[in-house]
Formats: structure tokens, sequence, C-alpha cells
């Protein structure tokens, strides 16, 4: 299933896309829980930095 996502994240646009998951900490509970965004290959590094 990530190969049929990844193949269609690419438009004939010229503007390449990732999938990001990042791993969140619950304050309330403390358990991790994971958010997947698609975010531009540029904007990447941007995503991940900011908390």
């Amino acid at each position: 299933m990530a190969k049929k996502v990844v193949a269609t994240l690419r438009t004939s646009s010229g503007k390449d896309f990732a999938k990001v998951i990042r791993m969140v900490k619950s304050p309330k509970t403390g358990a991790y829980t994971f958010k997947e965004t698609i975010v531009a290959n540029d904007l990447v590094k941007d995503f991940l930095a900011k908390k």
C-alpha cells in the first residue's frame, strides 16, 4: 500500500510531495500517537523542525 501512495504523490505539474509521519506525545496520557501529513519536498525539513 505504501508504494501506491508514494506513486500517486508525484504529479505532472513538477512539484513532488512526500508523506511525513511524526510521532507526537500526548500531554494528557503520555502515550505516543502518529500524525501523517503530505508535504511538498521543499518544506519537509521545516515541517519536522517545528514542534
